[in-house]
């Protein structure tokens, strides 16, 4: 007799072990300030996990969708139109064109092909739509990224960048992303310094001691790209 499968996201990402925090509360708030996403747009937040960052979004006004192989959701955002879906195997269940914004976090490195769920993000997207794509950066997680085994494909900005490019996306831009709220106001630009400093200086061991520490180092790349509204578009952008 077979096992039951086990859903990794309950497992990996139990209350006990990685508890609920502000940090996707805080997060959402800023991306949907500073990509002035309008409210009422639909987005679809693609390996929604739990449903902290879908949650989010929709208390910063947003109508979310989320997709996922694991059910977790439901619990933690019931608000939240839900659906389940295996996208290593899978297409996106949406029609096309249909979302505003398309959201994921920590998602793309775990697929074989990414580029196939790029062209999925591409052909939900309505014209003019945004993608927002945010994974660890290769160059400073490489000690530490195959810690979590479902890591396929590791990306660095270049990679990142080319991987929208080459599906048909415009504009797009790729910044390394601290997760430390405190530096993404207007007193981040001196604060910075500081965790650059921390970064290169403070011995890794202290990671487990200190989210500044830890997140000075563990620098995420944010991915930004527009679908474009029309196909003379696309091809005055090639």
């Amino acid at each position: 007799m077979k096992n039951k499968k086990i859903d990794y996201v309950d497992l990996i990402y139990n209350e006990k072990d990685r508890p609920l925090t502000s940090y996707p509360a805080h997060l959402t708030a800023y991306l949907v300030k500073k990509f002035k996403i309008k409210p009422k747009s639909k987005l679809l937040d693609i390996g929604c996990g739990r449903g902290e960052f879908l949650k989010g979004f929709i208390d910063s006004g947003l109508k979310g969708y989320g997709v996922d192989r694991s059910q977790s959701a439901k619990k933690y955002c019931p608000e939240a139109e839900l659906f389940i879906a295996d996208l290593e195997k899978e297409k996106l269940p949406f029609t096309d064109n249909y979302f505003d914004v398309v959201y994921s976090k920590s998602v793309i490195e775990h697929f074989y092909y990414p580029e196939k769920l790029v062209e999925e993000i591409y052909r939900v997207l309505k014209p003019g739509g945004m993608v927002i794509t945010m994974c660890p950066a290769w160059e400073f997680n490489y000690r530490i990224y195959f810690e979590d085994f479902t890591h396929r494909t590791p990306f660095m900005k270049t990679s990142l960048y080319d991987i929208h490019l080459l599906q048909g996306f415009k504009n797009a831009q790729i910044s390394y992303f601290k997760q430390l709220p405190i530096l993404w106001g207007f007193c981040g630009y001196g604060l910075n310094f500081f965790s650059e400093i921390t970064r290169i200086c403070v011995p890794n061991q202290l990671k487990k001691y200190s989210k500044w520490i830890r997140f000075s180092k563990e620098i995420m790349l944010l991915a930004t790209a527009l679908k474009p509204l029309s196909e003379n578009e696309k091809i005055s952008n090639d």
